[in-house]
């Protein structure tokens, strides 16, 4: 896939970008994001947990998924395509095993709800699964995934989406975008981090590229006829994104398919159906955690085994491995704030009803 995809061309212009936009601190941004959500009906509690998850996105440069994203979230509230107050209800259907039913609410408080329950199983017996249905994911996987590893555990997440992907050689949507991502600890740094589509790029960044004016790379779309397109607005206009490195991504987005939906009891991406809802664009499907206690492993030194293997990755000639740009933005944006355009703080501000 090239490099030149609109969330990775904004983080690349970042220190340009910067001087024109308005600096707004990490806290204040998760407070007005709160605002928004609470205006809009949904719970103290799902305003918190969302709130802190888009504004950790946008701090990262994860603009696909950050405030971007909030007035899909509004959308979604407002045509009544989901339940900002639900309460997730959890169920442990083994000794490893917990099912969570997120009763048409928000992916992340119904995580939450059970992630306590979910790190004991972990210890106790040295790998627990979570399964997650009914629940509406919006957002970047690795904020999911990274505070597991810096409790030194290892963690997988899979979540569907809604269909937007063709299958290799189809001309027919089947899969979303599929995401996929993996935290290690690292002795002596920051997890290893990676939060990656099954699709050519994120549908964030195509929507991104159409309003931006933007081509896509060759080989990231098709249009409603199912021919190659670098158009994004053909793309989002009765075509599909491909899957990344054609057979190779359509299997893992299948995979995705499996253990997200037909595994969870949530709904397949081809199932997900909001158009009684306009505005609607939250999609209604499942998730699957795995997570890992390494130790049980009995090696007793695993990560300084990664970090070994991350100087090893380093020295064949690798220049940064998945994260570390992230992490090198959180740095800079926690210390001179979060760069908005004027227009966009001012569309925030007006969601959340400040004068």
């Amino acid at each position: 896939m090239s490099d030149d995809t609109p969330s990775r061309r904004a983080a690349a212009a970042f220190a340009q970008t910067a001087d024109a936009a308005t600096p707004v601190a990490f806290g204040d941004l998760v407070a007005l994001l709160e605002r928004i959500f609470l205006r809009h009906g949904t719970s103290e509690r799902v305003a918190a947990v969302l709130a802190e998850n888009c504004a950790s996105c946008e701090r990262d440069g994860s603009t696909s998924h950050g405030v971007f994203r909030i007035p899909g979230y509004v959308g979604s509230l407002k045509s009544g395509w989901v339940d900002g107050r639900a309460e997730p209800t959890v169920e442990e259907a083994g000794p490893v095993f917990l099912r969570v039913d997120a009763a048409n609410g928000f992916a992340q408080p119904a995580f939450l709800a059970a992630r306590g329950r979910f790190v004991e199983m972990v210890r106790d017996s040295g790998v627990a699964v979570m399964a997650i249905r009914n629940s509406h994911h919006f957002s970047s996987l690795w904020p999911d995934v990274e505070p597991f590893a810096r409790e030194g555990l290892v963690a997988l997440s899979f979540v569907n989406s809604f269909a937007c992907v063709v299958p290799p050689g189809g001309r027919t949507a089947v899969y979303g975008t599929n995401p996929m991502a993996f935290a290690t600890p690292v002795a002596g740094g920051d997890p290893m981090v990676f939060d990656q589509a099954a699709s050519s790029m994120a549908n964030g960044d195509v929507r991104i590229a159409a309003r931006e004016g933007h081509v896509l790379p060759p080989g990231s779309g098709v249009d409603r006829d199912g021919r190659p397109t670098t158009d994004p607005r053909a793309v989002l206009d009765g075509g599909a994104l491909l899957p990344f490195g054609g057979h190779k991504g359509g299997s893992i987005a299948f995979m995705i398919e499996v253990l997200a939906a037909a595994l969870t009891g949530g709904k397949y991406s081809r199932e997900v159906d909001w158009s009684a809802h306009p505005g609607a664009e939250t999609p209604c499907t499942g998730q699957l955690f795995i997570v890992i206690d390494p130790e049980r492993g009995g090696t007793g030194a695993f990560a300084e085994r990664v970090a070994g293997l991350i100087g090893t990755v380093k020295d064949a000639g690798q220049d940064r491995m998945p994260g570390e740009r992230r992490y090198a933005r959180r740095a800079r944006t926690l210390r001179d704030g979060v760069p908005l355009a004027p227009a966009r703080l001012a569309e925030l501000r007006a969601l959340a009803g400040d004068a």
